[in-house]
């Protein structure tokens, strides 16, 4: 038999566990991230419409750090998700792209060996979606937190189009 020490521990714990997955539905529902603060996370849970050209199939608005995946067709299937961009002295550029490789495991050769996980370069200056710390800014890059960076490297593959607005 149950103490009342023990239900009321256990409700503790279901309240506390309600919650927990409140918060987390909020950052985390479907698998579609939430925005970043002062960014409207997606309705309902499902992601929010690309405002990319049909044909990309990556999506990048550097205005407000966001990105997406797309099937191609116009059909969005992640996003919007934070992402940050190049510094003023390594802006990434705006325009149309096309995915050149992939490196699941790359490095930097241009600064220090540093990592670059799941990058999926975009151009030939070696600028591309990579996991890390978005909340940095990058040298020209779409640095996108590491499970993000996993799912773009998975979706996209070369020859797919990159469109990235300002």
């Amino acid at each position: 038999m149950m103490g009342t020490h023990t239900k009321t521990t256990a409700r503790r714990k279901l309240l506390v566990g309600a919650v927990s997955i409140a918060v987390l539905g909020a950052v985390s529902v479907a698998g579609v991230a939430a925005a970043a603060p002062g960014i409207p996370a997606p309705s309902g849970g499902r992601p929010e419409a690309s405002p990319c050209e049909t044909a990309a199939k990556a999506c990048v608005r550097l205005s407000t750090h966001q990105a997406w995946l797309t099937d191609g067709a116009g059909v969005t299937t992640l996003g919007p998700v934070l992402m940050n961009d190049g510094a003023s002295q390594t802006p990434t550029p705006t325009g149309m792209f096309t995915v050149q490789w992939k490196d699941r495991n790359h490095r930097s050769s241009e600064f220090n060996n540093a990592p670059m996980p799941y990058a999926v370069f975009f151009d030939t200056n070696g600028r591309a979606f990579h996991a890390g710390d978005p909340a940095r800014q990058s040298a020209g890059c779409a640095r996108l937190d590491p499970a993000n960076a996993q799912k773009f490297f998975d979706a996209l593959q070369p020859n797919d189009r990159v469109q990235i607005l300002q």
